[in-house]
């Protein structure tokens, strides 16, 4: 009987949705041999307990670390993971999704970045002049590598050292005699990669001179044209011409720029030789293609050294008309044989011909070849210096589908014929109403070929031209030696006057060299005026001229923003750089003239009460205020005004026709980021 009732406990369970208890009957043989069969009765009834099945199941199946993918598998496919998982999933997807938008959008609305030749100034070296390193009394490229750290104090990242190539440095080094080759006098091509190497380890970048017009007399190719030698017989350009009682009678009345007949005779090849410039220097014929390809070949190895791009000079010669008729008299009453001076003749057949803008064309395709590589790309400059036709000096920008020179070099502020605040105005404007929309400007007050600002219109408007210099749109350029201020030399001697030793310091020779002499006299004051006094003072130019270009860098409306004149008259000069977004606007107040008293809150009317001095020519003035409707400035004094306002002038129908851009952007402070959709 007990047997049947064991029997029928475990279906008693079952039917009571019950679970079998097994823990007393683990070893049965021996509870068969330890218990008396007979106390069996006695032995407690097992009990029975109700379970849920279900939560038996959870409890077992519950996830663990380490589980089996069996277990794995079969909780993924439950609703309440399945579900977290593809929301997790969607969410990822639909953040790349934004993501790449975001990116996509923030491109697309970006402003270009300014490249390297529009982000800093450009500091123009004479090589001879700036510093000798061998006693000689020449300065050299290893006297540049010397002296790079003034270059980096100045916060400049471009140089532009002006033509060392060699040359018997008749026309000071413009007449080429090996355009593969550094002129001795300068050092060695050693020298000039080591210098180039010290340059770009200092994030600089360099840009020298290239004068494909003419070359040297002593040219290896000119020797072998005048020789008749193959492809170099029409190297240069040749004509027939009568020679007689030791004189010649030329093709035509064409004059050099020089002045006298552009036609030499030439006793080799009995046949007079076209030069626009100097005898020393004759034309190549830019109709041989033989001679294209050499000038190609030159731009090719120099871009291969790692130059960052050229200036072009003189390349409104390069063609002549092929009729050789003569160039019309500006005095037509004028006897044709009294006919000397450049400026008699309208050069109608010698500059600007048909084709020449070609030939500059294919320049910029050759340096687009070594333009490929991020952040490598090749500055092109070219001077033309059209002084009366602003049109035929904008051509050099090339069109919106053919580029030419990133920038055509602008001489107008060095060829004012008189200082005021009109003439100023009168030059800027020239410029920026005719340049193409798009193009980038520039801007230069000194050069090697002009009188320093010292000698050309006086010392009191140094600082005040450097001001107006720096914070004009574009990119300046900065002939050495006018960030001190230096002068022109007075030397019966001296036939370049500008281009005077650099005067590092009080030393002997200003610190030019350690010879016993340099190639032009130093200028008398270097003991006052030089690099090392300077620096030390605050109120120095040299220190003004450095502020600014921190200014420029660091203040988003000055390097990149709107122009808008304000005012100008016989004394001033006004005008503000703001930027779209930015509530910040700088007002610069530049005196070219007399004493003056402004009142610009008249002339502005949503013009704060205040401005503050940012940067003034007078160091002890930084950080005043300044009543607007009340501003007084002295003579050569220039003030930076910095206010804030809503309402910025571009955005003022009354100065709509006054104002420019270059590369628009606008600011979001939001995002701190530029964008162009403005």
């Amino acid at each position: 009987m007990v047997e049947e009732e064991a029997k029928s406990l475990p279906m008693e369970l079952s039917e009571k949705a019950g679970v079998e208890n097994n823990g007393f009957v683990q070893n049965e043989a021996f509870d068969d041999k330890e218990t008396d069969t007979s106390s069996q009765e006695e032995m407690p009834r097992p009990c029975t307990v109700d379970v849920d099945p279900a939560s038996l199941e959870e409890q077992v199946l519950k996830p663990y670390a380490g589980m089996p993918k069996e277990v794995l598998l079969k909780f993924s496919s439950q609703a309440r993971y399945r579900v977290t998982r593809e929301i997790l999933f969607w969410l990822i997807i639909a953040a790349a999704i934004m993501l790449v938008c975001a990116t996509i959008a923030i491109i697309a609305l970006s402003p270009k970045c300014l490249d390297w030749w529009q982000a800093s100034p450009i500091y123009q070296i004479y090589p001879r002049s700036f510093k000798d390193s061998n006693m000689d009394g020449n300065g050299d490229l290893k006297g540049i590598r010397e002296k790079l750290d003034h270059i980096t104090y100045l916060n400049i990242k471009t140089i532009w050292i002006t033509s060392f190539c060699k040359s018997p440095l008749k026309d000071l080094g413009y007449g080429v005699e090996d355009f593969y080759d550094i002129d001795p006098m300068f050092g060695s091509m050693s020298d000039f990669e080591d210098l180039l190497a010290a340059i770009h380890d200092r994030g600089l970048k360099v840009i020298m001179d290239l004068i494909p017009n003419h070359t040297s007399d002593k040219h290896q190719w000119f020797q072998l044209s005048r020789n008749r030698t193959g492809k170099y017989t029409d190297y240069y350009i040749w004509q027939d011409c009568v020679q007689a009682a030791g004189s010649f009678t030329p093709p035509n009345n064409w004059v050099s720029v020089f002045g006298n007949s552009s036609w030499q005779f030439d006793d080799v090849r009995k046949q007079c030789y076209f030069h626009q410039f100097g005898k020393e220097q004759p034309d190549l014929n830019f109709r041989s293609p033989a001679v294209q390809q050499e000038i190609h070949d030159i731009i090719k190895f120099w871009l291969g050294k790692g130059i960052d791009g050229f200036s072009f000079s003189a390349v409104k010669y390069l063609l002549e008309a092929t009729h050789l008729r003569d160039e019309p008299q500006v005095n037509k009453s004028q006897n044709p044989e009294s006919i000397t001076a450049y400026s008699q003749l309208y050069h109608d057949y010698t500059t600007t011909q048909v084709g020449m803008h070609d030939l500059i064309r294919s320049f910029r395709q050759t340096m687009n070849q070594f333009s490929s590589e991020p952040g490598r790309y090749r500055f092109m400059g070219s001077e033309s210096d059209e002084e009366e036709n602003i049109e035929a000096t904008m051509m050099y920008y090339g069109t919106s589908f053919i580029q030419e020179a990133d920038f055509p070099l602008n001489f107008n502020l060095i060829n004012m014929k008189s200082l005021s605040g009109n003439s100023i105005f009168e030059a800027v404007s020239l410029w920026m109403k005719n340049m193409p929309a798009g193009k980038w400007p520039n801007w230069a007050v000194g050069s090697p070929n002009a009188a320093r600002i010292s000698s050309r219109i006086g010392k009191e408007y140094v600082n005040v031209v450097n001001m107006l210099l720096l914070t004009l749109p574009g990119t300046p350029v900065t002939y050495y030696g006018e960030e001190i201020g230096m002068e022109n030399i007075a030397s019966e001697t001296a036939t370049f006057p500008e281009k005077s030793p650099m005067q590092w310091d009080g030393k002997v020779n200003a610190g030019f060299t350690e010879g016993n002499s340099s190639w032009l006299p130093v200028h008398s004051d270097y003991q006052s005026i030089n690099v090392e006094i300077q620096m030390t003072s605050s109120n120095s130019t040299l220190n003004l001229y450095r502020e600014l270009t921190l200014l420029r860098s660091n203040e988003l409306a000055v390097s990149r923003g709107w122009m808008c004149y304000v005012w100008n008259d016989s004394n001033v000069f006004v005008y503000v750089r703001e930027l779209d977004g930015l509530d910040r606007v700088f007002m610069m107040v530049l005196n070219f003239g007399q004493e003056s008293t402004i009142d610009l809150q008249a002339i502005v009317p949503s013009l704060p009460s205040e401005g503050i001095v940012r940067l003034s020519t007078n160091f002890s003035n930084a950080g005043k205020a300044v009543n607007t409707k009340l501003i007084k400035t002295e003579r050569g004094e220039g003030l930076v005004l910095e206010y804030k306002t809503a309402k910025p002038v571009h955005t003022m129908e009354a100065f709509q026709g006054n104002c420019f851009v270059a590369e628009k952007a606008c600011y979001s402070s939001a995002f701190n980021l530029l964008y162009v959709n403005c």
